[in-house]
């Protein structure tokens, strides 16, 4: 999920594009880069990559919409909405409010179940790699850790205000940038190794699947990276931070159109990347897909599991 990651840098309203750009790009980059190297090799080289560069694109024009949304009636002057409901309450009203409300809370449901699954998944692979190095049957139950995982959520919820523990939403964005550019480097050193080693190409062609599994593989792709994408829950959130001269809604504009151009790049680097190193045998987490150098992928779950950790308590609603 994406990964709804911010750092709130600025404070009492001060903050400029320049850290705006800062904050989309920790939202937007989260764990869901790890499978778009799956993604692309479902879609293939043509339109994997058009498909990121139309999610972006949508991306763009939905926050540059509302990016206007933040101050009603006037965009300059106007009042000024603190939260996605506020801003939904000030424009629509009535029991739209409420059913925006409902999505919203559903999709928090979601990603916080996704969150704690993860995150306990990469515990898990941390000590089950070190055990399959010492024998061949190992088995790792996820379950202690995901009580460790809501054991640790239940200390930090009782913090009666977030943004006093800003640190751990710094420490929560620099794990992901550490994990997904592991994942890019092991991709990046596995494709040399296949120019060098002749035995070690990779193949580029559909596996033998039905037409019902390679449609129903498609749309999974596409929502891999849909999901990679979602930040619309944090945008105003971000706008908030921002000085009221110039207009905060021309900063956030400016503010969207380079932090996404960024992230879309990097998406690009890693999902091209990772499927020129897997080819159709690109895995769903591209961590999972490598097995030596033991340490460095120990380094990358166990960035991952702090990342969620601090995604878990910044996501707002």
């Amino acid at each position: 999920m994406n990964n709804i990651i911010y750092i709130f840098i600025c404070v009492c309203n001060a903050g400029t594009w320049v850290t705006a750009s800062a904050h989309i790009i920790t939202a937007v980059i989260g764990s869901g880069v790890l499978s778009l190297a799956w993604a692309i090799a479902q879609l293939g080289w043509v339109a994997g990559p058009a498909t990121l560069i139309i999610f972006s694109l949508v991306t763009l024009f939905t926050s540059t919409l509302l990016a206007d949304a933040y101050r009603h009636p006037d965009l300059g002057t106007g009042h000024r909405n603190y939260t996605y409901m506020d801003a939904v309450r000030a424009h629509l009203g009535g029991v739209k409010v409420q059913l925006c409300g409902l999505a919203q809370y559903a999709n928090l449901v979601g990603v916080t179940v996704g969150y704690t699954v993860t995150a306990s998944m990469c515990m898990g692979s941390v000590r089950r790699k070190k055990c399959l190095h010492a024998e061949d049957n190992c088995h790792v139950s996820t379950t202690i850790y995901m009580i460790i995982f809501g054991c640790i959520q239940l200390i930090l919820c009782q913090v009666p205000n977030y943004h006093k523990l800003s640190w751990i939403s710094i420490l929560a964005a620099v794990m992901s940038i550490t994990y997904s550019f592991i994942g890019l480097g092991l991709s990046v050193a596995k494709v040399a190794a296949a120019q060098l080693n002749e035995g070690a190409e990779v193949t580029t062609t559909w596996p033998t699947v039905s037409e019902a599994q390679r449609l129903w593989k498609i749309f999974q792709a596409i929502g891999n990276i849909a999901f990679a994408y979602a930040y619309s829950t944090v945008l105003i959130e971000i706008q908030d931070t921002l000085k009221s001269s110039p207009a905060e809604n021309k900063t956030m504009k400016r503010a969207s159109f380079v932090g996404i151009s960024t992230t879309t790049i990097f998406y690009l680097l890693c999902g091209c990347v990772g499927y020129a190193a897997f080819g159709e045998d690109a895995p769903g987490d591209l961590l999972s897909g490598f097995h030596q150098p033991l340490w460095l992928l120990n380094v990358a779950n166990v960035s991952l599991a702090i990342h969620l950790i601090g995604a878990y308590q910044v996501g707002p609603i």
